[in-house]
This record gives C-alpha cells, sequence and structure tokens, in this order.
C-alpha cells in the first residue's frame, strides 16, 4: 500500500496534524515541541511543507526524523533548517517516549514578500543541509537563539500593528546572522569531522581523474563529489569556503589543473589526450581553464620543463 502523504500549504495545516491550536499568526508561529501530538495515528508520517521551519530541539523527538534518504536522531541540543518543498519523514517508534523539547519556528513564504528578507534568506546555504549536519549549539549560543525565538513569539502575541511585521522579520534576519556565526565556528572547532572530509575529497578527486573507467568519463560536479563524500553540497560548499576559502568547483579545477600539471611534465601524451583522460569533450575547453589558472597554455608549460 502506498504510502500516504500529506500537503501543508499553511502553518494551519501544521498545527492541526500536530494537534495544536490554530496559530495566532496566520504566517509565522512558535511551536513548543512539548505540545506536539501527531493526529494521524501512523507510524511514520510523510509530507510536503511550503514554508520555513527552523527547529531548535533538546533532545530526542518520539521517532526518528528523516530529511530526503537522510535520518537522524536528535538526541543533543541542535538547530535544523528546512525550506519550503522539501520533502520529510518522521518515523514514530514509540509514542510513549519522554516528550522532545524545544521550539519550531514556522515562517510561509508570504510573510516576507516584497521585503529584504525574501531575497536575502536564499543566500543562507544551511536551508540546504540535511538533517545530519545540523547546528550544534552551546550553552551559550542556545540562550542566544532562544531569546529571539522567544521576542518573535512575543511580538505577535502583542497587539498587531504596522510595525510588527518589520520588528519581526528584523529578529528573523538577527537568529540568521546568528546562525551563520555559529555555523563558521562549528566547522573549525569540529575540526576531526571537517579535516576527514577534506582529505577524502582530495583522495576522491585523485581517484576520479586517475581512473580509466569510462563511467568516469566528464568532469565532476559538485553535487555528484558531495554525493560521495555523503553530504549536502551545500554543507560542502560552505565547509570549504570556511577552512581554505575555496568553493568546491575551485578544488575540482585545482586538483584537475595539478593533475594535468604531472601529465604534461612526466608522459608524451598529446594535449588533446590528457583532455579527454581528464574528463573534457572539447580539448580546447581544457586549454581555456588551464591558461586561467596558470597564465600558460597547456603547450607553453610542457615546453617549459624541455
Amino acid at each position: 500500500m502506498k504510502q500516504k502523504k500529506y500537503i501543508f500549504n499553511t502553518i494551519s495545516d501544521f498545527h492541526k496534524i500536530s494537534g495544536l491550536p490554530k496559530p495566532e499568526h496566520p504566517l509565522v508561529s512558535l511551536v513548543d515541541y512539548g505540545l506536539v501530538e501527531y493526529q494521524t495515528g501512523e507510524k511514520e508520517i510523510c509530507w510536503v511543507q511550503h514554508f520555513y521551519s527552523i527547529g531548535l530541539k533538546r533532545c530526542m523527538p518520539q521517532g526518528k526524523f528523516r530529511y530526503g534518504q537522510q535520518q537522524y536522531d536528535f538526541d543533543e541540543g541542535l538547530l535544523s533548517f528546512i525550506s519550503p518543498g522539501q520533502l520529510m519523514r518522521l518515523e514514530i517508534d514509540n509514542p510513549s517516549n519522554a516528550k522532545p523539547t524545544g521550539w519550531l519556528l514556522l515562517i510561509h513564504p508570504d510573510f516576507i514578500w516584497n521585503t529584504t528578507l525574501a531575497k536575502s534568506i536564499k543566500q543562507y546555504e544551511f536551508f540546504g543541509y540535511a538533517v545530519n549536519e545540523a547546528l550544534f549549539l552551546s550553552e551559550k549560543e542556545e540562550v542566544i537563539i532562544t531569546d529571539i525565538l522567544l521576542n518573535i513569539q512575543r511580538e505577535y502575541h502583542s497587539n498587531i500593528d504596522k510595525f510588527s511585521q518589520n520588528i519581526i522579520i528584523a529578529q528573523i534576519e538577527l537568529l540568521l546572522n546568528y546562525c551563520e556565526r555559529f555555523y563558521q565556528r562549528q566547522f573549525i572547532t569540529r575540526k576531526k569531522s571537517s579535516h576527514q572530509i577534506l582529505e577524502r575529497l582530495e583522495k576522491i578527486l585523485d581517484d576520479y581523474f586517475n581512473n580509466s573507467d569510462p563511467t568516469y568519463k566528464g568532469l565532476p560536479t559538485a553535487q555528484h563529489i558531495a554525493g560521495l563524500l555523503n553530504v549536502s553540497p551545500n554543507y560542502l560548499g560552505s565547509l570549504l569556503k570556511t577552512l581554505t576559502g575555496q568553493t568546491t568547483q575551485q578544488h575540482i579545477h585545482n586538483k584537475l589543473i595539478d593533475i594535468a600539471k604531472e601529465k604534461l611534465s612526466t608522459t608524451t601524451l598529446t594535449i588533446s589526450e590528457i583532455a579527454y583522460e581528464l574528463g573534457f569533450e572539447h580539448p580546447q575547453s581544457f586549454s581555456k581553464l588551464f591558461k586561467t589558472k596558470t597564465k600558460l597554455s597547456p603547450l607553453e608549460f610542457r615546453q617549459s620543463f624541455n
């Protein structure tokens, strides 16, 4: 039997299935996780939501949470981000488990429509991270985030006037900026896992460009490399940018140029043969990239060794 997929077009839809009263504001709501009681009676709930959600969780919820194919058990205080249109799954293992604690901020796109946040929110790449790439907060950081969330709630609890939307949006922007700062801290402080990703990235690129298997033909994409590393493309890009100052594509190109230099200086392969081995369909594209990166054409580089 095909699993039912719920569609949450509004924040009210989410409140209803979660056993919550109607939201005080139709376009923005702060939900107490401890009050959530899913009303479907199913062991697994699958849904697509058409609004943003930012979840601060302090303990494991009633089941295992899935984002796409990723599964995560919330057993530490952390912050996760979901953008509109993403497929979510929640496996309910035991409804009698201890209640989760924390907050869930829901923001409908209509609330930020025609504001500066409508454009800038797309620049916060953590909305594209997988659940297992959530932000782990220190106690001090958690206090900061909680205070901002409660400020948002207090504002829509009070009488709505012409200033309310701007004040709430300013608080959301403050929240997102703090999250961006805390993610930069996480990339640096969680050195072991971050550097393991860097080491695996280097090996994957080495294997890719030195592999003669026809299935490896073509230049690797950032999405393909991220998949091999079991991280989301956005997370990989943000981590590399923080640790090395370079994008994923720049890392791919740099590795490609290093291997091209080795082949140009140690083999008698023609420029075209090297280009094809590295995954280029047209040798001219290889020559153009090589000259952009080194200020020399492949032939000029080879001649410099003779």
